[in-house]
């Protein structure tokens, strides 16, 4: 993948990642966005882009003064196995350390993938009841089976230091 590159994501870009996360999202491997919350988190994104096509993407969600999460992180099929997931963590580690975020956090189906970028398992309930805001709205808010996962970040803010 050397003619990879990894950017901001653009309003062009928008349908290609709401099909890609939706592809795993049919498949139950993450959960659906719609085109119009594409759209309106499109400053969050960032987008794998290999000949003029989106091959991944990945957004980070800011939360609170030392929280972020890492969400929509997906990978065309053909292009997964080879590096793009952990090239994609590391942007979204980029991002949030530019922002002077402390912790990422995920809530996620693919676990190993997590651990093997440094991620850690956490209690659920150890994230503050903000990162449940968007819960509410979704169909497994009652019996989420969602792993939550979390990594500080080098060089960001912790726990709201600098306050």
């Amino acid at each position: 993948m050397p003619g990879m590159e990894i950017r901001p994501a653009r309003i062009e870009d928008c349908p290609r990642i709401c099909e890609l996360i939706n592809y795993y999202a049919e498949r139950g491997r993450m959960l659906h966005r719609s085109l119009e919350s594409v759209y309106d988190a499109l400053r969050e994104f960032q987008v794998a882009v290999e000949d003029a096509r989106i091959v991944g993407c990945v957004a980070v969600d800011v939360f609170w003064s030392d929280l972020a999460e890492i969400k929509s992180l997906a990978v065309a099929p053909e292009f997964r196995g080879h590096g793009l997931g952990r090239r994609l963590i590391e942007a979204a580690l980029a991002d949030a350390r530019k922002l002077g975020v402390g912790r990422l956090f995920a809530l996620t189906y693919e676990k190993e993938f997590f651990e093997r970028v440094g991620f850690e398992v956490i209690d659920r309930d150890t994230l503050p009841e903000k990162v449940w805001r968007e819960c509410f709205q979704c169909p497994k808010c009652d019996a989420c089976d969602e792993t939550a996962m979390v990594r500080r970040v080098e060089g960001g803010r912790a726990n709201g230091e600098g306050q």
